[in-house]
C-alpha cells in the first residue's frame, strides 16, 4: 500500500521538474509510514558470483531502507564493488534473489537500474568534461523540438532547478573540466536527482575531497536521506562511516560477516571485524629530526602558490593540510620538478636547487609519489620489477641491455622490505590491489635511492590493512633518515602520522602546528581560513 501512495504521488507532482521538493516527498513518505512499517526498498538474498574458480560472492544477504545511509565496508577483494556491480546492472549474478520496492527483480542491466530508480556514483568521474553542467545533468534525456533540436532554455530552466533544489552553488553554464573535485561530485549527485533515483549508490565518494568538500558532500548525503533517499555509502575510511552512516555492513572474503547499528559497534571492533584479524594502528615516532634537507623561502607560482616557505628535516614526516584547490599538489609538482616556479629559492642539502625536470629531481634524490597512481605513478600493462626499476635502467644494464637475472635479484631485497610477494613481482601491476600497487611506486623510488620523499594521498583507495601497512614502510622509511612531505586529506592520517602539519589555504602556508598540539578542528578552522578560530581552540 505504501509503495502504491508513494508512486500515486509522485505521478501526481512529477518530481523530475521539482515543482515539489524531494524534501517534502521525504516528509510525506514518513508521514504515510514507509520507514514506520520498515519496508524496505531493497532486498537481497542468497546472491552468489564467481569469476572462473573465484567466488567473489558467497551467499550475501543484504536490505535497504528508505531514508538510510547503509554503509559497506572491507578489505580490498572482500566483494564489495561486485555486489554493487550487480545492483546496477554491470554484472549479472549467478544465484540468489534481489527484491525492488518489495517486487523480485530478474535480470538487470546498467539501462534498466536507471530506470528502477538506482543511480551510482563512481570513484572515477562519469562526466563529460568539455560539456557544461547543464548538458551533463540531462545527457542524453535533452528536451528537443520535433526536428531533434535542443531546447536549450528549456534545458538550462531544468538544470537551475535540479541546482537550486540541491541548494548548490555552481553555475549550469560552466565547464565540468573548470570544476574542482568537490563540484564535480555534486554535479554526479544532482545527475542522480534529475533521474529520479530512490537509491543513490557512492563508492568511495570523498577519494579525491579534502576535509571541507567532505563536510560539504555529507551535507548533501544528509539532503538525501532527509528526502527519504537510501544511500549505499561505500569507503575504505572508517571514520566517515561512523560519521554518516546509519547501519554498517561488514564484508570479507565474498563473504557477509554482519550488519550492525553504527551504536552498536566501535571503530575499535569494526577493523578486526574486516580484516579478520586485530590490527595495530601506526603512529609517527615521536623523535626528534635530524639535519635540515630541504628549504623552501617564498616560492611562488601565480595563482597557486605564494611566498611559501618551510624547512624539511630528515627523520621527519611533515604533513600538508588543506582544502582541495589549496595548492597541496602545485607545492609536490613544484618541488618535484614536474612544473617551474616564478620566485623565491629552494636549497637542498644547502645547496642551491632549481628543479628543471622530475628526471634532474630524481637524480638528486627528490621522489614524487602522485595521487592518480594509476595515470601518472605506474605503467599497469608492465610487470611489478619493471616498474620498480624504470627511473634508474642505468643500474640494472649494461651496454644499454637490461640484465633480467641482476634486475630481479636487486628487486627481491626491496621486495621484502615492502612485503611484497617474490611470486608476484612478474606480475603486471594492473592486476595488483590498490594497496599494492602503492607498494610498487615506494618500491620505485627505494631502488632509485630516494632521500625525499613526496606523498600525495599515499593511501587513497586502499583498504585498512594495506593502509596501516602502508604507514609501517613510512615509519621504517624515516627511522632509516629518509624525510616525507605528506600531503593527505585524510585527517586521522595527518594527525597519527606527522610529526608538524603545515596547513594551507589559498596557495600560502596557513599555519604550522606541532603534533602535541594539532587537533581535527584547529587544523580544519586553518585550511578554511579561520585562523582567529583556530586560536580560541
Amino acid at each position: 500500500m505504501v509503495r502504491e501512495l508513494l508512486k500515486s504521488y509522485e505521478d501526481l507532482i512529477n518530481i523530475f521538474h521539482f515543482k515539489v521538493s524531494t524534501a517534502d516527498l521525504g516528509s510525506l513518505t514518513k508521514k504515510i509510514g514507509a520507514r514506520s512499517v520498515q519496508d524496505p526498498v531493497l532486498v537481497v538474498r542468497g546472491v552468489t558470483k564467481s569469476f572462473f574458480t573465484v567466488r567473489a560472492l558467497k551467499g550475501v544477504d543484504f536490505d535497504l531502507f528508505p531514508g538510510e545511509v547503509h554503509a559497506i565496508v572491507g578489505e580490498n577483494g572482500a566483494g564489495k564493488s561486485t555486489l554493487i556491480k550487480i545492483l546496477c546492472g554491470a554484472e549479472r549474478r549467478d544465484g540468489g534473489e534481489i527484491y525492488l520496492y518489495g517486487d523480485p527483480v530478474e535480470d538487470i542491466n546498467p539501462r534498466k537500474a536507471l530506470d528502477l530508480g538506482i543511480a551510482t556514483i563512481y570513484q572515477e568521474r562519469t562526466l563529460v568534461p568539455h560539456m557544461t553542467v547543464a548538458e551533463n545533468l540531462l545527457l542524453g534525456r535533452e528536451p528537443v523540438f520535433a526536428r531533434g533540436v535542443i531546447k536549450w532554455q528549456t534545458l538550462m530552466s531544468k538544470s537551475n532547478e535540479i541546482i537550486d533544489t540541491l541548494r548548490l552553488d555552481i553555475d549550469p553554464t560552466a565547464l565540468v573540466s573548470g570544476l574542482g573535485a568537490a563540484k564535480q561530485q555534486a554535479v554526479e549527485i544532482a545527475k542522480a536527482m534529475s533521474m529520479k533515483a530512490r537509491i543513490v549508490i557512492m563508492d568511495e565518494p570523498t577519494a579525491s575531497l579534502g576535509r571541507g568538500e567532505i563536510i560539504h558532500l555529507f551535507d548533501m548525503v544528509r539532503h538525501l536521506k532527509d528526502s527519504g533517499i537510501a544511500v549505499i555509502y561505500i569507503s575504505h575510511r572508517i571514520e566517515e562511516v561512523f560519521e554518516i552512516a546509519d547501519r554498517v555492513t561488514v564484508l570479507r572474503d565474498g563473504m557477509k560477516i554482519g550488519t550492525y547499528g553504527m551504536r552498536e559497534i566501535s571503530p575499535e571492533s569494526l577493523v578486526p571485524l574486516m580484516v579478520g584479524k586485530e590490527v595495530e594502528f601506526v603512529y609517527a615516532t615521536d623523535h626528534t629530526p635530524g639535519e635540515v634537507i630541504l628549504e623552501l623561502r617564498k616560492v611562488s607560482k601565480e595563482p597557486a602558490l605564494r611566498d611559501v616557505s618551510f624547512l624539511l628535516r630528515t627523520g621527519e614526516i611533515l604533513g600538508i593540510a588543506g582544502m582541495v584547490g589549496s595548492g597541496r599538489t602545485e607545492l609536490a609538482r613544484v618541488i618535484a620538478g614536474a612544473d617551474p616556479f616564478d620566485g623565491g629559492t629552494l636549497t637542498f642539502r644547502g645547496k642551491g636547487y632549481v628543479p628543471r625536470s622530475p628526471i634532474d629531481a630524481i637524480k638528486r634524490g627528490i621522489c614524487l609519489l602522485p595521487e592518480e597512481r594509476k595515470d601518472e605513478g605506474l605503467v599497469l600493462g608492465m610487470s611489478v620489477t619493471a616498474n620498480a626499476t624504470l627511473p634508474r635502467l642505468d643500474k640494472v644494464s649494461r651496454s644499454f641491455l637490461i640484465q633480467p637475472g641482476r634486475e630481479l635479484l636487486m628487486m627481491r631485497g626491496i621486495a621484502q622490505i615492502l612485503n611484497i610477494r617474490s611470486s608476484a613481482l612478474r606480475e603486471e601491476v594492473q592486476y595488483l590491489s590498490g594497496g599494492n600497487q602503492q607498494k610498487v611506486v615506494f618500491a620505485k623510488w627505494l631502488f632509485s635511492g630516494a632521500d625525499v620523499l613526496i606523498l600525495d594521498e599515499p593511501t587513497k583507495g586502499v583498504d585498512v590493512a594495506s593502509k596501516e601497512e602502508i604507514h609501517q614502510i613510512m615509519k621504517n622509511l624515516v627511522e632509516q633518515g629518509k624525510a616525507i612531505l605528506m600531503i593527505s586529506s585524510d585527517m586521522m592520517e595527518l594527525l597519527h602520522m606527522s610529526n608538524r602539519i603545515l596547513v594551507m589555504n589559498r596557495g600560502r602556508i596557513a599555519a604550522e602546528i606541532p603534533r602535541r598540539e594539532a587537533t581535527k578542528e584547529r587544523v580544519l578552522a586553518h585550511a578554511i581560513g579561520k585562523s582567529e578560530a583556530a586560536k580560541g581552540e
